[in-house]
């Protein structure tokens, strides 16, 4: 009678596959031995079970997580790295949102951004900035559609992570950072909107505002 492997337990070794041969088409398997957890007064007993390449890397993923004493308990933590429930809705603090319509056009909904502190945050904003000066080459090469989306999803990153470090930056810095944020996103509402009319030439005008603010993100964030 076959084991459910959710209810073993112990330790469990993978054997070595066995090897293929030229213009074998089967599929590999593998031979995991499974020590199942003895009951008191009993000795444990092990069990060979034969799973697909795919199946055993799981388990011993699992196997290895449970050693490193990666759960589930420290997911429903809160440690910032993932999730157990649906996906937050970001907010911002600062005042870098558009003032006219209170938020920023090229905003995304749907994406995910671990909590990784401020100093990250400006990292991450030093190393965005520099993907942003790659968008000069697509300009002119009939690339307006993916033009746009990396556009879009790089600055909506940048646009949380501008507000985390605006956060945690001292009194005197904020405003500065403030400043420098708010002509950043405003020069890429701009660059998007060029991008959607698919003009060459507002969209390299537009770009060339644009290039200029993200070395000066990359400086200041260096």
């Amino acid at each position: 009678m076959a084991t459910p492997l959710s209810n073993l337990g112990g330790a469990s070794q993978i054997l070595p596959t066995r090897p293929t041969l030229r213009g074998d088409s089967k599929p590999q398997s593998r031979w995991l031995t499974v020590t199942m957890s003895a009951s008191k007064n009993r000795e444990p007993k092990c069990y060979p079970v034969q799973v697909s390449r795919r199946a055993s890397v799981s388990i011993a993923m699992a196997s290895l997580l449970q050693q490193l004493g990666i759960g589930s308990s420290q997911a429903e933590e809160g440690n910032g790295l993932w999730l157990t429930g649906p996906l937050p809705v970001p907010a911002v603090t600062s005042e870098i949102a558009n003032k006219e319509t209170g938020t920023r056009s090229f905003l995304r909904n749907g994406i995910y951004m671990a909590n990784i502190g401020p100093q990250m945050s400006a990292y991450r904003l030093k190393h965005y900035a520099f993907d942003l000066l790659a968008l000069g080459d697509l300009i002119g090469q009939d690339a307006w559609s993916y033009l746009m989306k990396y556009l879009c999803l790089r600055s909506t990153v940048m646009y949380y992570d501008f507000d985390k470090v605006i956060s945690a930056a001292p009194e005197e810095q904020k405003q500065p950072l403030t400043d420098l944020a708010i002509r950043l996103f405003d020069s890429v509402e701009k660059l998007e909107e060029a991008a959607k009319k698919r003009s060459d030439t507002m969209t390299q005008a537009c770009y060339a505002d644009t290039e200029a603010i993200l070395k000066e993100v990359i400086i200041r964030m260096a």
